[in-house]
């Protein structure tokens, strides 16, 4: 029986593009990533890799999959995950699962976000042997990190995956990005008494009580602004965002219930969990002042801020091998995961943002064979060579 081949460049992006691994915190939406993690662990074990599939607990058809080329100290991860957002397929001009090529780009959810990166990757590593390795490199192929992050989540909780370095793929334009912002998002829920709206008396307005907590949390969100301050990123301070208020049923009854959903972006430096503490110690006294029952909740776990040294040696060496300076971005990644596990990590990859989560998203072809070579760069400076102290 004769080996599996690893397809070309454009046929390995054509069959990922093709498996449609939405993930979506909406069930009728939500698929599986398995067919993206089998083809990956096809071809990466075509090429020598150990290939480690690991189904993640309570995510049916959910996995991670950790491909190693390579043994000893040290070790660089190529790091990227395998789902897609949901699209307006109507809003497309081609098929977003089919591969489409056009004006020197090519279209199809995920080559941009990011399945295009595997597929360079596979390129990257074609014509080297195992034998050529003083330290290994992993390719790492994650679930849902457009939705739950319960791939990144439960590499960080298990703490298997060792290696010194880490790159994740995403769209920088090939510019090394060694920080960015964190990701809350959180619910306050306040329940007071309804009542006939001709005499305040029978009930507990829960609106008005609301009026009160988003105040203070205005007078918070001042306070961040002028404790926290970071020039490398376009938003230099931390953001707080009121995204949703629910309240009441009619305008003749006193508001028996009232909800604020906020988001905030946090600097490098700040803690999620110091923060809401501190929310809720600012609004706790509100609530008791009001005579309304406070409910707080984390609408998801939250993703923290990352930032990686500009002395960091895979800093230097992708700002040498790229020509450009490390940068700041406001968006959010798995790379504060992979920190947690004691990587050295940056994030870097073809494209740009700007096509991510858009109708006719694409990778453009003059992006290509630069990340190859960055790729081939990266792969040298710190898998053929040995480990240094």
């Amino acid at each position: 029986m004769s080996a599996p081949v690893v397809p070309d460049l454009v046929s390995c992006l054509r069959t990922l593009v093709a498996h449609n691994s939405i993930s979506s915190v909406l069930p009728e939406y939500d698929q599986s990533n398995r067919p993206v993690i089998d083809t990956l662990a096809q071809w990466l074990g075509a090429l020598g890799f150990r290939c480690d599939i690991q189904p993640i607990a309570n995510f049916p058809g959910k996995a991670n999959l950790i491909a190693t080329l390579g043994s000893g100290p040290g070790g660089l991860v190529f790091s990227g995950h395998t789902d897609t957002v949901p699209c307006n397929a109507e809003k497309w001009q081609s098929d977003p699962f089919t591969l489409t090529e056009r004006n020197g780009r090519y279209y199809g959810l995920g080559t941009c976000d990011m399945k295009g990166f595997f597929a360079l990757v596979l390129e990257a590593v074609k014509h080297y042997r195992a034998a050529d390795f003083k330290q290994p490199l992993i390719v790492l192929a994650t679930a849902d990190e457009e939705s739950s992050m319960c791939g990144a989540r439960a590499l960080a909780r298990d703490g298997q995956l060792q290696a010194r370095y880490a790159v994740v793929g995403e769209p920088t334009r090939l510019q090394p990005i060694r920080m960015h912002k964190g990701i809350m998002m959180e619910s306050i829920r306040l329940t007071g008494r309804s009542g006939h709206s001709s005499d305040p008396a029978l009930g507990i307005n829960a609106l008005d009580a609301m009026h009160s907590v988003m105040g203070e949390l205005m007078n918070l969100r001042r306070d961040l602004a002028s404790r926290y301050t970071n020039a490398h990123f376009a938003v230099q301070t931390p953001t707080m965002n009121f995204g949703c208020i629910h309240g009441g049923d009619n305008p003749n009854r006193i508001c028996g219930t009232c909800e604020l959903a906020f988001d905030l972006r946090t600097l490098p430096g700040m803690s999620n969990d110091d923060l809401r503490a501190e929310i809720q110690r600012r609004v706790r006294p509100i609530a008791e002042q009001n005579r309304v029952e406070l409910s707080y909740e984390s609408l998801f776990p939250g993703i923290p801020s990352f930032e990686t040294p500009a002395t960091s040696a895979l800093v230097e060496a992708a700002e040498r091998l790229t020509g450009s300076h490390s940068d700041a971005v406001n968006y959010a990644t798995e790379a504060p995961f992979l920190q947690q596990l004691g990587m050295e990590t940056i994030v870097l990859g073809p494209g740009s943002i700007d096509q991510a989560h858009q109708p006719d998203e694409y990778l453009a072809q003059d992006q290509i064979e630069p990340c190859v070579q960055l790729l081939r760069g990266l792969i040298e400076r710190f898998c053929l060579t040995p480990a240094r102290a």
